[in-house]
């Protein structure tokens, strides 16, 4: 066994007279307002984090990890002259001792191995402490070298109910499971729930259902349609999702009355319009099998046509919107001569036709096409507003002399002169092809090709990865909504043969799956593949996710160290988290770099590193 394997650290309380600063201690200089801020931050919540030194034969020690909080404390010494009676915890700290000088250097070189992290538990309650005597959060950041929206994070857990902080202490409940105990004002309620979730697997999404099991979120399309506003304005009661940055509407009956209120208004403004009817639909869609629709008549609107003034004014209004730079009044004259194109209902169309008004999943008002009830169809076929059925009966339809085989072999034949005729204008198929990538058309597609998923992003942690933009961006544009794919597409191409270019690039390469392998590899020799010019190992996406032991071995051998060196047992001893949060700023440090005194090899054996079967 090396040496380093038997050390054995002893904590002893010093007199602060007998503390002094190490010359080993990376800290030499530090901010007098620093200095303060931690001072202020240990007299309310006391030290948490232990300093460490070597003890000399005199009875004093050389403080060689720790110096900002010894520090702290002089200055509380001369700031309190009785501290000795008041506070004797800081007048006499605990001090974590090395064996050796040899290991006390060590420590001094990695400065943090000594000194313990504190658990989520105790720093929401230091920073509550620190708050409660006036503290603001730039002065608790600084006394705790944090940034300000982590102890913002922290505040909003420190009014917890006490069993809540004690539950994460014991690690009977996560972090995460904490913060969903934020959404809830009664306690009585929390506390239940807590007792139910202790020591399970519960989802933070399960918690706040069993604290709010009938409240809805701001994602609601019931919140959508009425708005927060006009919640508010009916008195509604509402709680907060500090972390998730959602709403929870709490009175449901409330809302489910706003709501029905502003659609029958909806209905109101479109019965004066004239129509026979106008019905509300309360579902978010409307489908004629499903909703007993099929049996209706549908009447067309007469449509109009552009003149060429209007129809310049509307290409440039598309290709606005095509790029989603339409300010609202261009949207509205969009619309507007989009309407003209939709064509308009007649007066005799809306005296025998109706429609239903229903808010879809997004909270949007939709209106259905005109239709014509069941027992409303005769009437409106004598009127000429509806075409009689050419599936009325056997009787009244004529059987066509073409059959359906026959029908189906001349569909064939026209695509086929469509195709050909395409062929003559090979741009206009390239920028169909690209115009069809990059918006998700679904079945209204010009071309019969579909694409499958080529995955190129992780499963759970994709920190430390940034693959260019362009493979991870601009998802095909959903198009479901777009009324005229003729006008998107106009929009679309006058943008020029290199944006048509540039799509077809991005979305070829996203399906790039590489082909056999001789393939492959004639592929990689021409584009030079790089993993780590994509990819570096973080806690989150790597060196979490592996055993202890293989963290010390990458640790070792990437340092070139001996098995028995007092960086490689120092860091043998740390817990998985910190063993990987070590690593981690290993390769994205260059402050831990200078500190171990990295040659130029080292770094660069460092940047260039992969786990085992990376290439």
């Amino acid at each position: 066994m090396a040496k380093h394997d038997k050390i054995v650290a002893t904590e002893a309380r010093f007199p602060l007279d007998k503390l002094v600063l190490s010359p080993l201690n990376p800290r030499q200089t530090v901010a007098e307002q620093d200095v303060i801020d931690l001072a202020e931050s240990i007299w309310a919540a006391g030290l948490i984090q232990s300093i460490a030194g070597l003890a000399n034969a005199d009875g004093s020690a050389e403080i060689v990890a720790g110096g900002r909080r010894l520090r702290a404390l002089h200055y509380l010494a001369e700031k309190h002259p009785d501290i000795a009676k008041t506070r004797p915890d800081l007048a006499t700290p605990m001090v974590m001792l090395a064996p050796d000088a040899e290991t006390a250097e060590a420590w001094a070189n990695m400065e943090n191995v000594a000194r313990r992290d504190l658990h989520p538990a105790e720093e929401i309650r230091a920073y509550g402490k620190m708050e409660a005597k006036g503290a603001n959060a730039a002065a608790i950041a600084r006394a705790f070298a944090v940034g300000e929206k982590h102890v913002y994070r922290r505040l909003a857990l420190a009014h917890l109910p006490e069993p809540v902080l004690n539950a994460l202490h014991a690690n009977e409940i996560s972090l995460s499971a904490a913060a969903a105990f934020t959404v809830s004002n009664d306690e009585k309620a929390t506390l239940e729930v807590l007792e139910l979730v202790r020591g399970t697997n519960c989802s933070d999404h399960q918690i706040k259902r069993a604290l709010k099991p009938d409240s809805v979120r701001n994602t609601d399309r019931r919140v959508i349609y009425v708005t927060e506003e006009g919640y508010d304005e009916a008195g509604g009661r509402k709680s907060a999702d500090l972390f998730s940055e959602q709403t929870f509407f709490d009175d449901v009956a409330l809302l489910d009355e706003l709501f029905a209120a502003k659609l029958d208004e909806a209905v109101k403004t479109l019965q004066a319009e004239g129509w026979k009817w106008v019905a509300r639909h309360d579902d978010s869609y409307l489908s004629s099998y499903s909703h007993g629709l099929e049996k209706h008549g549908c009447v067309y609107p007469e449509s109009g046509d552009l003149t060429e003034e209007q129809g310049e004014r509307y290409n440039e209004l598309a290709e606005l919107a095509e790029a989603e730079v339409l300010d609202r009044d261009g949207e509205a004259e969009l619309e507007a001569l989009q309407a003209i194109l939709d064509g308009i209902y007649t007066d005799d169309q809306r005296a025998h036709a109706g429609l239903f008004v229903y808010v879809d999943n997004n909270g949007s008002q939709c209106v259905s096409g005109a239709m014509v009830k069941p027992e409303d169809k005769k009437a409106a076929i004598d009127a000429g507003v509806l075409r009689k059925s050419m599936h009325s009966s056997a009787e009244d339809a004529p059987k066509s002399p073409i059959s359906q085989k026959l029908r189906d072999d001349l569909n064939r034949v026209e695509r086929g002169a469509r195709q050909h005729a395409a062929l003559r204008v090979p741009d206009l198929l390239i920028d169909l092809l690209a115009y069809q990538l990059s918006h998700e058309m679904h079945w209204k597609g010009p071309f019969g090709i579909s694409t499958s998923c080529v995955p190129n992003w992780p499963s759970t942690q994709a920190d430390g990865y940034a693959p260019d933009e362009r493979l991870t961006s601009n998802p095909p544009r959903e198009m479901w909504e777009v009324k005229d794919l003729g006008a998107s597409f106009r929009a679309f191409r006058k943008k020029g043969a290199e944006h048509a270019r540039g799509e077809l690039v991005r979305f070829l390469a996203s399906q790039f799956k590489g082909g056999d392998e001789k393939l492959e590899v004639m592929v990689s020799k021409i584009t030079k593949p790089n993993t780590r010019e994509v990819w570096t190992p973080t806690a989150a996406n790597f060196f979490g996710r592996i055993g202890g032991p293989y963290m010390v071995e990458i640790w070792r051998d990437l340092l070139e160290l001996a098995e028995d060196h007092p960086t490689v047992t120092s860091f043998a001893k740390l817990k998985k988290g910190e063993k990987a949060a070590k690593l981690e700023a290993l390769f994205v440090q260059s402050e831990l770099r200078g500190a171990l005194q990295l040659t130029e090899a080292q770094i660069a054996r460092i940047d260039a590193w992969l786990p085992e079967g990376m290439e």
